[in-house]
C-alpha cells in the first residue's frame, strides 16, 4: 500500500506566487469570482477526495482489473470504482470547467488542470473514465450543433454519462489518413437530423465499455462515401452506447459494443476496448470532411491532460521513495556514521539516494509549474479581452503542448524508475506499490500521440510549419526575465546560464531550420533530441522564475531553501544534458544509416 497527500503546498506556490494566476484570471472576461480564496477551497476539496476515497482503490484495483463478459460484450470495473465516480460526480467534479449554460461551473482550466493532477495521483487508471469526456464535450462545445450539445453534452457533465474518443484503428495507428471505419448517411430523425449507420473496428479505446454510467458517448472518426483519400478525407461522429430520443431521453441499445479489452503493462482498472461498430447509429459533428479538426481540439486537450499524468504519477512516487529514504535503515554514511545510537543510518545519508530524490523533485516541480502555465495559457486564450492577448497565449499553447506531454512523460519514466531504484528489490515486488507506478507511467509515453509523434509536432509544425510563432513568444519571455534579474544576487547562478541555454536554444533552432530545408530527413534525425532540448530549457526557466517567487514571498526560511537547493541542483546536474541533445542534432542524419 502507498501513501498520498495532496501537494496543497507547492500547487498554490506554483499557482500564485509563481504564475501569478489570482491577478491572470480575476481580470478575465468572466473572471472576477476567480480569485485565491475560490480556488484554494475547490483545490483543498479535490484533496480530501483522492486522499480519502481515491488513492485507497489504486492498488486493489490494479490487482484486481476489469473483466470482460463474452457473452453480453460488457465490462465490469473494479468494486470500488462505482461509489467512488458518483462521490466524485455527486461532488460536482464533472462538471468542474464546463460552460454554464451545459450544466457546468465555469470555473478556469488552471484549476482543472491542478485537481486533474491531484485526482490522478490518487488512482491514474480510475482517473481515465471521466478524463475522456473532457476532450469529447470541449469537441461538442466547439464543433457540435445546439441541440447535440444538450442531448450528448449535458448528461456528461452532469455526472450521468461518460464520453471516449474513437481513433485508432489496428491498421492506422498514428496515421489517421489510412481508417477504414465507414459512414453511410441515412434516414432523417423526427428533427430532420441525418442518422447515419457507423461501421467499423476500433482499437485501444480507453473506457470504451464500463459500468459506471448510465450511457456513453463516443465521438468517432469515420469516412463518407465521397470522402477524399487520406487524412482530409475524415469526419466526426457522435456514437452513444445507447440511442437517444428526440426528447433526449435514453432509448435501445445501439449497435456498438466492446468486442474486447486488452491485457495490458499498466493502467489494468481502465478498460481499454476493442469496440465494434456495426452499423451503429451516429450524428455528423461540424462539417463532412472536416473532422480532423475537432479531433485536434479533443487532442490538445488530452495531451495537456496525460501530461498532467506524468506530473501526478511522479509526485505520487516521490512521496512515498522520500519516506522509505527517511524510514530505511541501512549501512553508514561514508564519512562515519549518522546516527550512532541506531543500528544503521537512514538511506538519505547516502549521496546518490539524495541525487535521485532530487532528480525526482526537479522533475515534479518543475513539471507542476510548467502544465499549470500551459493551462493558465488556454484561460487567456479562452477568455482574455484583448484579441492580441488571446492570439499570443494562442500561439504560446501551441508551442508548449508537445514540449508538456512528451517531455513531462519522458521525465516520469526516469523519476518513477529512480523512486523505485530507491527501495532496491523491495521496489520490485507488488506488495509496496512501486512498480505498479513504473508500469502504469509506461503508457503516458505512447497514447495521444508517441514522444517521437510529440517531437514532430514541436519541430515540424510548431517551429517550422508555423514559423516559431509560440517560439518568440517565450524566448522573449525568457529574456525579459533575465533582464529583471540580471543584478539579483540570489538569481545570479540561475540567471547567467539560463540567458546562455535561451540564446542557444535559438541559434541551434534557426541552424536546423536551415539544413531541413536542404534536407528534410534533418527534421526526423533531430526532432526527438530537439523535443528534450527545449524541454530541459523550459524547465530550467520555471525553476529561475520559481526561486525568484520564493525570494521574493513570504515564505519560510526552510521552503526558500529548499527551492534554491533544487534549481541548484537542476542548474549543476539536469541542465547540461541540453549538451548531449545539441550534439546529437549537430551530428545529423548522415549518422542514421539505412538499415537492411
Amino acid at each position: 500500500m502507498t501513501m498520498y497527500k495532496a501537494p496543497l503546498d507547492d500547487q498554490r506556490f506554483a499557482l500564485f506566487d509563481v504564475l501569478g494566476a489570482e491577478t491572470e484570471l480575476t481580470r478575465l472576461v468572466g473572471g472576477t469570482e476567480h480569485t485565491r480564496d475560490l480556488l484554494e477551497a475547490v483545490l483543498e476539496e479535490a484533496g480530501k477526495l483522492a486522499e480519502q476515497v481515491l488513492a485507497p482503490t489504486n492498488g486493489p484495483g490494479d490487482e484486481e482489473g476489469c473483466h470482460y463478459d463474452k457473452a453480453t460484450r460488457t465490462v465490469t470495473t473494479p468494486k470500488s470504482f462505482k461509489d467512488a465516480f458518483k462521490q466524485f460526480a455527486d461532488g460536482g467534479w464533472t462538471s468542474l470547467t464546463n460552460p454554464e449554460i451545459y450544466g457546468g461551473q465555469a470555473l478556469p482550466a488552471v484549476l482543472g488542470a491542478a485537481t486533474t493532477e491531484i485526482f490522478q495521483s490518487g488512482n491514474l487508471a480510475w482517473s481515465l473514465y471521466p478524463l475522456l469526456s473532457e476532450g469529447a464535450c470541449h469537441a461538442m462545445e466547439m464543433h457540435g450543433e445546439e441541440w447535440q450539445r444538450q442531448n450528448y453534452m449535458k448528461p456528461i457533465i452532469e455526472g450521468r454519462w461518460t464520453g471516449t474518443m474513437c481513433l485508432t484503428e489496428p491498421q492506422a495507428g498514428s496515421d489517421l489518413g489510412l481508417l477504414k471505419t465507414r459512414a453511410e448517411p441515412g434516414e432523417q430523425d423526427a428533427n430532420g437530423n441525418t442518422r447515419y449507420k457507423i461501421t467499423g473496428t476500433k482499437i485501444f479505446i480507453s473506457a470504451g465499455e464500463h459500468d459506471l454510467t448510465e450511457n456513453i458517448v463516443h465521438l468517432v472518426l469515420a469516412r463518407l462515401p465521397d470522402a477524399p483519400e487520406g487524412s482530409r478525407g475524415i469526419s466526426l461522429f457522435i456514437v452513444p452506447k445507447v440511442k437517444v430520443n428526440t426528447d433526449g431521453s435514453l432509448g435501445e441499445r445501439n449497435a456498438v459494443s466492446a468486442g474486447a479489452i486488452e491485457h495490458k503493462m499498466g493502467i489494468h482498472a481502465c478498460s481499454t476496448c476493442v469496440m465494434n461498430f456495426d452499423g451503429a447509429e451516429g450524428y455528423l459533428i461540424g462539417k463532412p470532411h472536416k473532422g480532423l479538426m475537432a479531433m485536434f481540439t479533443m487532442m490538445n486537450a488530452a495531451r495537456l491532460s496525460v501530461g498532467v499524468q506524468g506530473l501526478a504519477l511522479a509526485e505520487r512516487a516521490l512521496q512515498n521513495s522520500l519516506n522509505y529514504a527517511r524510514e530505511r535503515l541501512q549501512s553508514r554514511a561514508l564519512s562515519g556514521p549518522a546516527f550512532p545510537d541506531k543500528p544503521a543510518d537512514n538511506l538519505l545519508v547516502q549521496p546518490d539516494v539524495r541525487r535521485m530524490l532530487l532528480t525526482q523533485r526537479a522533475f515534479v516541480e518543475g513539471s507542476r509549474a510548467l502544465v499549470l502555465y500551459t493551462a493558465l495559457q488556454t484561460d487567456v486564450e479562452a477568455r482574455a479581452a484583448d484579441e492580441a492577448a488571446r492570439k499570443r497565449a494562442g500561439e504560446l499553447v501551441a508551442f508548449l503542448i508537445p514540449i508538456a506531454k512528451g517531455v513531462v512523460t519522458e521525465l516520469a519514466q526516469e523519476s518513477t524508475k529512480e523512486a523505485l531504484q530507491i527501495y532496491g528489490g523491495h521496489g520490485y515486488i507488488a506488495e509496496n506499490g512501486m512498480e505498479q507506478f513504473v508500469r502504469d507511467a509506461r503508457i503516458i509515453t505512447l497514447y495521444e500521440g508517441t514522444t517521437g509523434i510529440q517531437a514532430a509536432d514541436l519541430l515540424g509544425r510548431k517551429i517550422l510549419q508555423l514559423q516559431g510563432a509560440g517560439f518568440k513568444h517565450f524566448l522573449g519571455e525568457i529574456s525579459a526575465f533575465c533582464q529583471q534579474h540580471s543584478a539579483d544576487a540570489a538569481l545570479r547562478t540561475l540567471v547567467g546560464p539560463l540567458a546562455v541555454a535561451a540564446k542557444q536554444w535559438g541559434d541551434l533552432t534557426l541552424q536546423l531550420a536551415q539544413r531541413v530545408q536542404a534536407n528534410p530527413e534533418e527534421l526526423g534525425a533531430a526532432a526527438t533530441d530537439y523535443l528534450y532540448y527545449s524541454g530541459y530549457v523550459t524547465l530550467a526557466y520555471l525553476w529561475a522564475r520559481s526561486v525568484a517567487a520564493a525570494e521574493a514571498g513570504t515564505r519560510s526560511a526552510a521552503f526558500k531553501q529548499a527551492k534554491r537547493d533544487t534549481a541548484s541542483f537542476y542548474f549543476a546536474r539536469i541542465l547540461p544534458r541540453t549538451l548531449t541533445h545539441k550534439a546529437a542534432i549537430e551530428a545529423g542524419v548522415d549518422t542514421l544509416p539505412s538499415i537492411d
